[in-house]
């Protein structure tokens, strides 16, 4: 069955992928290094006009780290003019008060800090930088101050888990609105640390406990503060609707130009399209690409004949091809996929703890040196 084709509702712009940072679970491409070229100021006004025309409603600044584009704010101010409600997901590196102050001025309407971890050695260690958490932990209290919803991220895995009740201390410290605790998701770089990245069963379970303790702490105590704990696919048994379905909502402009169905779907072997060559429109409506796994006629028999397929769209295609070599298979987290035992080999896997210093960087010598310095603790955790 052909499903009817909706709105891009959410366009997410990747203006570069540079960053200061150097995340061992980054979700850009491995050779994100061979993507020098990046859409000028009026090629990205351009898409940010074909998106509103197509119904584009919602506009997320991405990257790599986009303050290290000098043209942001001018980018904000068009796209508050033309009707976007904008969204800066940001490390908050390179960011000062000046800059906040501007982007307020262009019209920016939110804006999302990561943070690696509650403790700054911890966090620096990760991040690569020597001084990641104060600048963080200084802009978070300057979004505050210029009038911003504070919103705060922190991706979850095995070398920050077991410090979620800090990390959550932080956030009320921080007077964070929304706290997004999302367990690493294995794309990009995180896929090639799964190893030492995902967590323990025991781990995932206490960490959610916690947070719900701190939820009904919170409630108690009337603290407006909400918090997302994402559990990742590993441990889960049917899949997530990825992106809310292939091609069905999302829509993301890579730095070069190419557009894709989500954030991960390059390393699939599909020729996108670019839109410097092709208008939004055609590449939404008539792209083979964006075609290629909407409705159920490209699922294996299992996947087209069972009732969830409507609730989860088959699953995430780009798990699929990183785990079996073919983006068409069933999901391997679902339990009735004959690949499922692969993630079970993950969760197996994920009892042997590995070092830090054997983690995989975007800058590999650096790492080494941070490393040297400091160590990560470690911590038993109790059920």
């Amino acid at each position: 069955m052909t499903a009817p084709v909706g709105l891009p509702l959410w366009l997410l712009a990747e203006l570069t992928y540079r960053c200061p940072l150097q995340c061992p679970y980054c979700s850009n491409p491995i050779d994100y290094a061979h993507y020098k070229d990046e859409l000028t100021t009026e090629e990205w006004c351009t898409v940010f006009d074909e998106a509103r025309q197509l119904g584009a409603v919602q506009l997320g600044f991405s990257g790599g780290e986009p303050l290290v584009r000098q043209d942001l704010e001018a980018l904000v101010a068009y796209a508050h003019q033309k009707g976007f409600y904008t969204n800066l997901i940001t490390s908050g590196m390179g960011l000062t008060e000046a800059r906040i102050a501007s982007l307020k001025n262009a019209g920016l309407q939110h804006i999302q800090i990561s943070f690696q971890a509650s403790d700054p050695v911890v966090n620096n260690l990760l991040a690569g930088s020597k001084h990641a958490f104060e600048q963080k932990y200084e802009m978070s209290r300057l979004v505050k101050k210029y009038d911003y919803p504070m919103v705060l991220n922190f991706v979850i895995h095995r070398q920050n888990i077991d410090q979620i009740d800090k990390i959550i201390e932080l956030c009320l410290e921080l007077e964070a609105d929304t706290v997004e605790l999302a367990i690493c998701q294995f794309y990009g770089w995180a896929f090639e640390n799964i190893e030492g990245l995902l967590p323990t069963k025991a781990q995932v379970v206490r960490a959610e406990r916690i947070t719900n303790e701190y939820r009904k702490k919170i409630a108690e105590l009337g603290i407006k503060c909400k918090l997302i704990f994402v559990v990742p696919d590993y441990y889960e048994e049917r899949p997530k609707a990825c992106m809310d379905g292939w091609g069905k909502i999302f829509l993301t402009v890579a730095p070069d130009g190419t557009a894709l169905p989500c954030h991960a779907a390059r390393q699939l072997p599909i020729a996108f399209p670019n839109v410097k060559q092709t208008p939004l429109k055609d590449i939404w409506y008539d792209s083979a690409s964006f075609n290629q796994y909407r409705g159920d006629e490209w699922m294996p028999e299992m996947c087209q004949s069972c009732p969830d397929k409507e609730r989860d769209y088959g699953g995430c295609r780009c798990q699929a091809f990183m785990l079996t070599g073919d983006a068409k298979n069933a999901d391997p987290v679902c339990g009735k996929s004959p690949y499922h035992y692969l993630i079970e080999e993950a969760r197996i896997n994920s009892e042997t703890p590995v070092a830090f210093e054997d983690l995989r960087f975007r800058n590999p010598k650096n790492s080494k040196l941070l490393s040297k310095e400091a160590r990560i603790p470690t911590q038993t955790v109790a059920e």
